[in-house]
C-alpha cells in the first residue's frame, strides 16, 4: 500500500461554498456541465477505477475529491502528481456538493487533453465507428467500451453527440473511453467525404429497405470499414445515409424490429473486427 508523501495536501471539506470546489458543483446538472465543462478545458472522471485509467492514458488531474475510506486506493495517483490539492469528506458533505451520493467514492477533476487530429486517427485506423447523435450517455458509454474491447480502432462523434468524458459515459465505459482514439467531427455529414478520400467503405445500421443482413457483409483483407450508428429515437438520418455505400440490418425474430443501438453496436463491430485485417 503506497502512503501519500504529503499529507498536508488532504483538505477536509469544510465550506461548500469554497470556490475551489466550484469544478465539482451540482454535477448533476449534465447539460450545463457539460457546456462550461468543455468551455474550461475540464471533465471530471468518477470512480477511482475511471481515475486510474485517465492518469495511466496521460490525462491530468486537477484536483482530487473523495470520502476519506478511499484515500488508499488513490495513493500512486496522489503521489504522481503533487500540485493537485486532495479534497476529502463524509458522504453526506460530498452529496452536498455534488448534488448526488458518491456510491463510487473519488472524483477528479482533469484537464481535457488537446483533441486528435481527424486525418491522423483515419490514416492510423483501419476499423472505424460513427457515432451519429448519440443523445444518452449510458449508451455512449456502453457503445464505447464494446468498441474498445472487441478491436474498434477508433470512434467518430458528430457534432450533437454526447460528451464521452462527461462522467456518466467515462464511468459506464468501465473507463475504456480514456485509451480508444474518440475524434468529434465539425461537418456533418460533409466529414464523411474524408473517410471517403481515406478510402473507407461506408455502411450504416439502419432499416431501410435495401438493407442487408450484417452476417452476409463480406470484408476483405486490408479492406477499410467505417459504420455509422444513429441516434436512439430516429436511427441514421437520410443525409448521412445518402452517402453511405451499403445499410445493415441484424437480423431479428419473434417481430422485434431491432436492438437498442448500445446491444447492436456490440454485435456490429465483433463482425467487423472478426474479418482479417
Amino acid at each position: 500500500m503506497a502512503e501519500i508523501l504529503n499529507p498536508e495536501r488532504i483538505l477536509q471539506v469544510a465550506d461548500l461554498e469554497d470556490p475551489r470546489l466550484d469544478e465539482y458543483l451540482r454535477l448533476s446538472e449534465a447539460h450545463l456541465r457539460m457546456r462550461t465543462d468543455v468551455e474550461n478545458g475540464l471533465y471530471i472522471a468518477e470512480s477511482t477505477k475511471v481515475v486510474q485509467r485517465a492518469i495511466n492514458a496521460g490525462h491530468v488531474p486537477r484536483s482530487f475529491l473523495l470520502a476519506e475510506k478511499h484515500l488508499d486506493q488513490l495513493a500512486e495517483e496522489f503521489n504522481r502528481f503533487p500540485d493537485a490539492p486532495i479534497f476529502i469528506g463524509d458522504e453526506r458533505q460530498l452529496q452536498d456538493l455534488v448534488g448526488f451520493h458518491l456510491h463510487r467514492g473519488a472524483m477528479a477533476a482533469m484537464n481535457r487533453p488537446e483533441p486528435l487530429d481527424l486525418d491522423e486517427v483515419l490514416e492510423a485506423s483501419s476499423r472505424i465507428a460513427i457515432l451519429e447523435d448519440i443523445a444518452d450517455h449510458t449508451n455512449l458509454g456502453a457503445i464505447i467500451r464494446s468498441a474498445s474491447g472487441l478491436g474498434v480502432d477508433a470512434v467518430l462523434l458528430t457534432p450533437k453527440c454526447v460528451d464521452p468524458w462527461y462522467r456518466r459515459s467515462a464511468r459506464v465505459s468501465m473507463g475504456t473511453v480514456f485509451d480508444l482514439p474518440w475524434v468529434r467531427m465539425q461537418s456533418w455529414p460533409e466529414d464523411l467525404q474524408t473517410l471517403k478520400n481515406h478510402g473507407y467503405e461506408m455502411l450504416a445500421m439502419e432499416l431501410t429497405d435495401d438493407a442487408i443482413p450484417l452476417n452476409e457483409v463480406e470484408i476483405k483483407a486490408g479492406q477499410k470499414v467505417a459504420m455509422i450508428l444513429g441516434n436512439e429515437g430516429r436511427g441514421v438520418t437520410d443525409e448521412a445515409l445518402a452517402a453511405v455505400d451499403r445499410t445493415v440490418i441484424i437480423p431479428m425474430h419473434r417481430d422485434v424490429d431491432s436492438l437498442n443501438v448500445g446491444a447492436a453496436s456490440a454485435i456490429a463491430f465483433w463482425h467487423l473486427c472478426s474479418a482479417p485485417r
